[in-house]
C-alpha cells in the first residue's frame, strides 16, 4: 500500500505484527529472565549449574554483563516498540543483535565457553538466540520499508 508523501497516516497494522509482537515480548521476557536471575544470583535458579559454570557467569567482565544486559533489555525494549508499531524497534532490535553478538564472541572465542558449559546442546540455543534476535531485526526493517512503523 503506498502512502502520499503527505499523509500522516499508517497503513492499517497487519495480524502477524501482533503475532510476532507478543511472541517476541514473551521470548525477550524470558532472557531477561535469566539475565536478573543470574545478576542476582539466585540460588534457586543457579543451583542447575555446576560450580565451574557458576564461576565462568560471574566471571564475566563488566563490559561483557554491560553487552548482555543491553542484548537483553533491548530485545524487551524493541518488541514494545514493535508492538506500538515505532520505527525505532528496527534500531533498537539492531543494536540488542551486535551486543548479543559481542558477548557470543566473548563467551565461545575469547573464551572457551563450550568447554565449561558442556554439552552442544548451549551451543545450539546460543545460535537458536542469535536467529531470532537477527529475524526480528529484519522483520522490523521490512515493517518499516512498508510503512507500517511510524
Amino acid at each position: 500500500m503506498a502512502r502520499s508523501l503527505f499523509s500522516t497516516q499508517t497503513p492499517s497494522t497487519p495480524w502477524h505484527l501482533w503475532l510476532v509482537g507478543i511472541l517476541a515480548l514473551l521470548w525477550n521476557g524470558m532472557g531477561a529472565m535469566d539475565y536478573l536471575l543470574t545478576q542476582t544470583r539466585n540460588s534457586e535458579y543457579m543451583a542447575q549449574f555446576s560450580q565451574e559454570q557458576l564461576a565462568f557467569f560471574y566471571g564475566f567482565p563488566s563490559w561483557v554483563v554491560a553487552a548482555w544486559a543491553i542484548a537483553v533489555w533491548g530485545g524487551v525494549l524493541g518488541a514494545i516498540l514493535l508492538l506500538m508499531r515505532r520505527r525505532l524497534a528496527i534500531g533498537v532490535f539492531l543494536i540488542s543483535l551486535l551486543a548479543m553478538v559481542l558477548t557470543t564472541v566473548h563467551n565461545y572465542l575469547m573464551v572457551d565457553g563450550m568447554a565449561v558449559i558442556g554439552d552442544p546442546f548451549s551451543l545450539g540455543f546460543t545460535a537458536t538466540i542469535f536467529v531470532v534476535a537477527l529475524l526480528l531485526y529484519l522483520y522490523s526493517k521490512r515493517l518499516g520499508q512498508q510503512g507500517r512503523l511510524r
